[in-house]
């Protein structure tokens, strides 16, 4: 068992200032694996203070960019070397199945650092302007001290969307991780400290909800950037709007993937794998409402049903396992009320459904409804389990039409074989991204959502923008 006693501030391990602790249990064999301490408002003071001292006073944001990039640049070194024990501790702890792990707790936070890495060298950190008066000196400044919430799903990656632009920009950072896998930061503050950041630039303090507001409401905070749900992210947003502090909001999601009537279903099918049952589609940006044509939907449902029947469920740890256990009891639970909501609403179950896969592990088997109507709370509501629901459309514009009546607006995708026509449509989509024949999240781009699913954009040059302030210095000719 992993137990850890100290909480990482100020650029060492120091008591933390209550007794009580988070006990990390394992979704598949629901024993305790892991034990920190669960902080409290004092620690979290003390972790702003680290913070805000070295803002303040150290030498951090006043070292020119390319020497933060050369520092974050050797944490990127250590993540590449040792990616792959990260992303195992986090299937330990969350139940992540161990390939999409490696993706998005090894590979995707390495890449975000080396990419935030590269950029400080060409970004645009000062340019002179012509102004309508005269000379203009526009300048690119750190906004300050950020506060970093991110949460089980995968949580490097969602960390690094925060951690890495904020480093670069010259920011320092408290880090809270979600109650439910703490341990991961621990290795990380570990490499942290191997990569030679300066004491107090990052701080991480794993705590529960009530803390977490703490830390946002805290005046020492000047940024805030959170991931989570969306009734959470509301309550920042007011706080933060009553504060008049910057605030980024990556929320939930219930994306729709358009099957358009010339899609080959050979290939469409098996992309649901990576696009809408990803980490047992524990992701904000799964596709979880399916769209077939009225003229094809026995054919997509036949063909959607046999895969999702066939995937592999079981041993996280396992590579050949596609769906493993959801994070937690309650996360069980709540999956399993909408299966028999849905059921209630009249939409038919064409695979999977109330049976569990196995009497140990929170596990929820595959689940695919058909005969879904767009107004069932299945088709409307971000379920985060492995629960598909399928819906047809009558033409083009009816699609388009079902895919943007949602209260969320984050991913989408459309299969076709006309990659251009697909790209047209894409565009009518109301969300910050939606792919052509696949879904993926490329670093150089925003990321993001429409509506409910949130506030500003992480990743790609917008990324590193959301931790900087603008000023301008204008002078006589």
């Amino acid at each position: 068992m992993r137990q850890h006693d100290k909480l990482f501030i100020g650029g060492g391990w120091v008591d933390p200032a209550g007794t009580a602790v988070i006990d990390v249990v394992s979704p598949y064999t629901e024993e305790v694996i892991g034990r920190v301490p669960d902080g409290t408002e004092a620690d979290m003071d003390r972790a702003v203070a680290a913070a805000r001292q070295a803002f303040d006073h150290g030498p951090w944001p006043r070292m020119a960019p390319v020497e933060r990039a050369g520092i974050v640049g050797r944490l990127a070194a250590i993540y590449g070397e040792r990616m792959q024990e990260m992303a195992a501790l986090v299937t330990t702890e969350m139940g992540s199945p161990a390939a999409f792990s490696l993706g998005a707790n090894g590979f995707m936070p390495q890449l975000i650092l080396q990419y935030y890495a590269d950029l400080a060298a060409d970004f645009p950190w000062e340019e002179e302007r012509t102004g309508l008066q005269g000379p203009v000196t526009v300048t690119r400044e750190p906004i300050g001290v950020a506060a970093a919430i991110y949460p089980w799903n995968a949580p490097q990656m969602t960390l690094m969307l925060k951690l890495a632009p904020a480093l670069i920009a010259g920011c320092t950072v408290v880090a809270k991780p979600s109650p439910e896998a703490p341990l991961d930061g621990y290795l990380l503050a570990e490499w942290i400290s191997e990569a030679g950041f300066p004491d107090g630039v990052v701080n991480i303090v794993a705590a529960g909800r009530e803390v977490g507001a703490y830390l946002v409401a805290h005046p020492g905070v000047d940024k805030v950037s959170f991931t989570g749900s969306t009734a959470a992210g509301r309550q920042i947003a007011t706080v933060c709007g009553q504060q008049l502090k910057t605030v980024t909001l990556e929320l939930g999601g219930k994306s729709a993937a358009i099957i358009l009537e010339d899609a080959d279903l050979a290939t469409t099918v098996p992309g649901f794998k990576a696009t809408s049952l990803m980490n047992s589609s524990q992701a904000c940006a799964a596709q979880t409402r399916i769209l077939a044509p009225r003229s094809r939907y026995d054919e997509v449902s036949d063909a959607l049903a046999a895969m999702v029947a066939g995937m592999s469920v079981g041993d996280p740890a396992d590579f050949a396992t596609e769906i493993g256990p959801l994070a937690a009891k309650r996360q069980q639970e709540r999956v399993e009320g909408y299966i028999r909501s849905g059921q209630a609403e009249g939409a038919k179950i064409l695979t999977g459904g109330l049976d569990r896969p196995y009497e140990r592990g929170w596990f929820v088997a595959p689940t695919v409804f058909g005969n879904v109507t767009n107004d069932m709370r299945i088709a409307r509501e971000e379920i985060f389990g492995p629960v598909l629901t399928l819906l047809s459309y009558e033409d083009e514009a009816d699609a388009i039409r079902i895919a943007n009546d949602s209260e969320y607006g984050l991913g989408g995708s459309v299969w076709t074989s006309d990659v251009e026509h697909g790209i047209e449509v894409a565009k009518r989509i109301r969300t910050g991204s939606c792919g052509v024949n696949l879904y993926s999240v490329d670093l150089s781009t925003p990321f993001g959502g429409y509506k409910n699913s949130g506030i500003g954009r992480e990743l790609g040059p917008e990324g590193l923008s959301a931790y900087l302030e603008y000023k301008s210095i204008p002078r006589p000719s």
